[in-house]
C-alpha cells in the first residue's frame, strides 16, 4: 500500500485519521494537543480564549498517522474574533473520525460542558469524553462527574487523564489508533504541523506577552509577523506588529524604559532559535488600534478564521496545496 506522500510502502492495516479537539475556554485542549503530538505546537497559558484558531498537530507511528486538531475554546462571543474562533471550533466537528471532548474535572460539569456536549451530540462521529486534570479531585469525585455526564449521553470512551502530567494519555493514544479507519499518510513522516511559520512565530511571542503581562492585557493584544526573511549574514530577520485597544495597553507592554517588551522579545527570540535551528534578529512594535477584534483586516491577518458557511468543505487538507510544515528536529 502507498502512503500517498510519495515515502514508499506502509504496513499492511495502516490507520489513519483527523481527530478534533473539542470544549470550552481553558480546559487543557492544547496542552492535551502538546502531549499526543510529543511536541508543543501550540501555546499554552492558563490565560481563557488563548488558542483563536485552529491547529493541527501531527503524529506518525509506524503503523498509523494522527491528525490532531486544537480548537478555540466555545464561550460566548463578545466580538468578531470570537464568534469566529467559536465557528471555527464548531466547524472542526464536522469532516474528522473522531472528537476528543474536554472537560475539567477541577471544575465539574457547568452549563458551558452541557452546551458542548449538546453540540457534539448533533454529530454523528464517535466522541471520546476526556477527563482532564484528574489530579486535582479525589477518586470519589471522580466516579460522580463521570456519572453526571454519562447520564447526559452516551461516548464511545470516557477517559480521565492529566494532560499536563501526562498521566493515562498513553491509554487514551491507543485508544485513539484502535478507533481510526485504515488509511494513508496525509503527511510527510517528522511534520509536527502544518501551521505557516510566520503564524508558529507570531504565537510564541504572543504567549510570552501574556506570560508576562497575565491579566493586565493578554486578550487586547494582536501579533502579527509583517516580515521573515534571511538576511545577509545568515541570520533571520523578523518584524513583529503588535496591536493593543488603547494607549494605556501600549505603555503596559512596552514596560518603564520598554524593559517589559525588552524581556517579552528576548523570551520570544530564544524559543523562536530553538524551534528554527536559527538565529533570529527580532524587531518589534507597537501599534494602538481601538476595537481590532471587530476589524476583519485585522482578523484575515492574524489568521483566525472567517464566519464558517455550511457549505464549508470538510477539515481534511488538499494533497495539492498545503502550507510549508513544520519538521522535527
Amino acid at each position: 500500500m502507498n502512503d500517498g506522500s510519495g515515502t514508499g510502502q506502509l504496513p499492511e492495516g495502516h490507520r489513519s485519521g483527523f481527530v478534533t479537539i473539542f470544549g470550552r475556554s481553558n480546559v487543557g485542549k492544547s496542552t492535551l494537543m502538546n502531549r499526543l503530538v510529543g511536541s508543543k505546537v501550540a501555546i499554552v497559558t492558563d490565560v481563557p480564549q488563548t488558542t483563536r484558531r485552529r491547529v493541527r498537530g501531527i503524529r506518525t507511528y509506524d503503523d498509523a498517522q494522527i491528525v490532531y486538531m486544537d480548537t478555540p475554546g466555545v464561550h460566548k462571543p463578545r466580538y468578531a474574533m470570537n464568534r469566529r474562533m467559536v465557528a471555527t471550533a464548531i466547524a472542526s466537528l464536522d469532516g474528522v473520525d473522531l472528537v476528543l471532548l474536554l472537560v475539567d474535572a477541577g471544575d465539574g460539569l457547568g452549563r458551558g460542558d452541557e452546551f458542548v456536549m449538546n453540540v457534539a451530540r448533533e454529530r454523528v462521529v464517535p466522541v471520546f469524553l476526556i477527563i482532564n486534570k484528574v489530579d486535582l479531585i479525589t477518586h470519589d469525585k471522580l466516579l460522580v462527574l463521570i456519572g453526571e455526564a454519562t447520564a447526559q449521553r452516551s461516548f464511545a470512551e470516557v477517559v480521565p487523564v492529566s494532560a499536563l502530567k501526562g498521566d493515562n494519555v498513553q491509554r487514551l493514544e491507543s485508544l485513539i489508533r484502535k478507533k481510526l479507519p485504515p488509511g494513508p499518510r496525509y503527511f510527510p513522516e517528522g511534520t509536527l504541523t502544518d501551521a505557516p511559520e510566520k503564524f508558529l512565530m507570531a504565537e510564541i511571542l504572543r504567549e510570552k506577552i501574556i506570560l508576562n503581562t497575565r491579566q493586565e492585557l493578554p486578550h487586547a493584544t494582536a501579533v502579527i509577523i509583517e516580515r521573515q526573511e534571511e538576511g545577509a549574514n545568515g541570520i533571520l530577520e523578523m518584524d513583529a506588529l503588535m496591536f493593543v485597544d488603547r494607549e494605556s495597553q501600549k505603555g503596559i507592554l512596552i514596560g518603564k524604559g520598554g524593559a517589559t517588551m525588552k524581556k517579552i522579545a528576548s523570551q520570544a527570540r530564544h524559543e523562536m532559535e530553538e524551534r528554527l535551528g536559527t538565529k533570529v534578529f527580532l524587531q518589534t512594535w507597537v501599534k494602538v488600534a481601538r476595537d481590532w477584534r471587530m476589524d476583519p483586516r485585522i482578523l484575515d491577518q492574524m489568521g483566525v478564521e472567517g464566519e464558517i458557511r455550511e457549505d464549508s468543505p470538510p477539515a481534511k487538507p488538499s494533497r495539492k496545496k498545503r502550507s510549508r510544515p513544520t519538521r522535527s528536529r
